[in-house]
């Protein structure tokens, strides 16, 4: 039963995933703020609700190792995830045909993961109520670094990404109105997924700290992989990437902001030291996909781009030594 509970909410996350990037797209064309905006930003946020709703979930059930098995091996998903779309999308090297400026997104997300790595190792106990400041410096670096972000997007070099609307295009209220709805929809769905990964982190004896990194983050970052997929059908590189990387971000500003929901204490003072190796491989992945956006040169293998089948190599790596050092049981 409680298998079924698990496959059930992750096929409704899964669809609802398929809308917010149906949705996404109609707002990034009606708002004329581009797909590198919208997908980094907008759609990133929406699509990495479940990794927050989870986290928030896995407080409640008293598993805090999973909430953050899940933020991090969120991140080394999501560059998994971006070298599964790259291969699939094997015609264009995605990496080296979206805009440079996602290096900057990706160098955000690098540094926000190094602030939460030395603040889960150090033992400065520094609070402002129950919120610990490292949380706070997390959340003040994510907002600056976003302005950044969106300030290099307004860059006269930086493309048109969306074009002119067709006449029956849809309207930007359907567009913001199902886009609430998909997202509502996630909300209300994700604690069934996460009460179902920790019964199963009970069954199979794996931990909850590795059930949330290997398992429950893989299935809340399906909706980053549909979103992805959709975008790319609809030659949004820019959104399809930017929604990937955005979630990494976003990720680390929903590590901080769920300090405001632990009430025991500083939240990543409470996370296993050992979950420092995941932030350390999420960090590894991530600065795999920097150097394939900015090393903008042939690395093929027949049709098989070198990196994106390196990134998934070393995931998978990743994953077994995450394993075999029992993170979080």
């Amino acid at each position: 039963m409680i298998w079924l509970q698990f496959l059930l909410s992750s096929a409704v996350v899964v669809y609802a995933a398929i809308k917010l990037a149906e949705y996404g797209d109609i707002i990034a064309v009606r708002t004329r703020l581009g797909g590198l905006f919208v997908g980094t930003i907008f759609l990133a946020g929406a699509t990495s609700l479940p990794e927050f709703i989870a986290s928030i979930s896995s407080f409640q059930a008293g598993y805090p190792n999973l909430a953050a098995g899940n933020f991090f091996g969120s991140n080394m998903v999501n560059m998994m995830l971006l070298a599964v779309v790259d291969l699939i999308n094997y015609q264009v090297p995605l990496l080296r045909r979206i805009a440079v400026t996602h290096a900057l997104t990706a160098a955000l997300t690098t540094i926000l993961m190094l602030v939460a790595i030395i603040s889960i190792l150090d033992d400065v106990d520094l609070k402002i109520g129950w919120v610990g400041v490292d949380s706070l410096v997390l959340i003040a670096l994510y907002f600056g670094g976003i302005w950044l972000v969106q300030r290099e997007n307004r860059s006269p070099v930086e493309p048109v990404a969306v074009s002119e609307p067709a006449a029956d295009f849809p309207s930007l209220r359907r567009g913001v109105f199902g886009f609430l709805i998909s997202a509502g929809v996630l909300m209300a769905v994700v604690p069934l997924l996460v009460n179902s990964s920790t019964e199963i982190a009970a069954i199979t004896g794996l931990g909850t700290g590795f059930v949330g990194t290997a398992l429950l983050s893989l299935v809340t970052s399906l909706p980053e992989l549909l979103a992805a997929l959709a975008a790319v059908r609809m030659n949004a590189y820019d959104m399809a990437v930017g929604n990937l990387l955005g979630s990494s971000v976003f990720n680390m500003l929903a590590l901080g902001v769920s300090d405001f929901f632990y009430l025991d204490g500083r939240f990543l003072g409470a996370i296993d030291e050992n979950f420092a190796l995941v932030g350390l491989l999420a960090l590894l992945l991530t600065n795999m996909a920097l150097v394939g956006n900015l090393a903008r040169v042939e690395r093929k293998i027949l049709f098989i781009e070198v990196d994106s089948i390196a990134t998934i190599v070393v995931y998978l790596l990743g994953m077994y030594l995450l394993y075999l050092r029992g993170i979080g049981a």
